[in-house]
């Protein structure tokens, strides 16, 4: 996993295996409190995997990129939805908001891009079908 347009060099990257979820960051301050944790809290009802909250991302100062990557089950898709209909949800407090996403087929995960910190601490692969928008 890459953020295009940065050298390596300037991306710091976080993984949490177990979880299949990865966060890479640009940033000035990249607190080392920051990193990945499975989340206690239960996924939207259209999970397509656990959550998995971003600690310490309230610490993370002068945010230039920040790319969030999960492994989704694509068992757990509904009947005849496209394998292609998965984002990354977060949860801004007001509910789970999707945000805009890629999905790689061959790897089964999906990513998003971000030019700044996401709008909360929980992130979930979901189902993207139906209603574009929130969950």
């Amino acid at each position: 996993m890459a953020i295009p347009g940065y050298d390596s060099g300037d991306v710091v990257e976080y993984t949490l295996d177990r979880a299949g979820a990865r966060a890479e960051v640009v940033a000035g301050v990249v607190p080392d409190a920051f990193g990945l944790e499975r989340s206690a809290r239960d996924p939207t009802a259209t999970a397509l995997a656990d959550s998995i909250e971003l600690v310490g991302l309230e610490e993370l100062r002068a945010v230039e990129a920040f790319r969030i990557e999960l492994v989704y089950d694509p068992s757990a898709l509904p009947p005849g939805a496209s394998p292609t209909d998965v984002a990354i949800a977060v949860d801004d407090g007001d509910g789970w908001t999707r945000l805009e996403s890629t999905v790689d087929l061959e790897e089964t995960t999906v990513s998003a891009t971000l030019g700044e910190r996401p709008p909360g601490t929980t992130i979930v692969a979901v189902y993207a079908g139906g209603d574009a928008g929130e969950e």
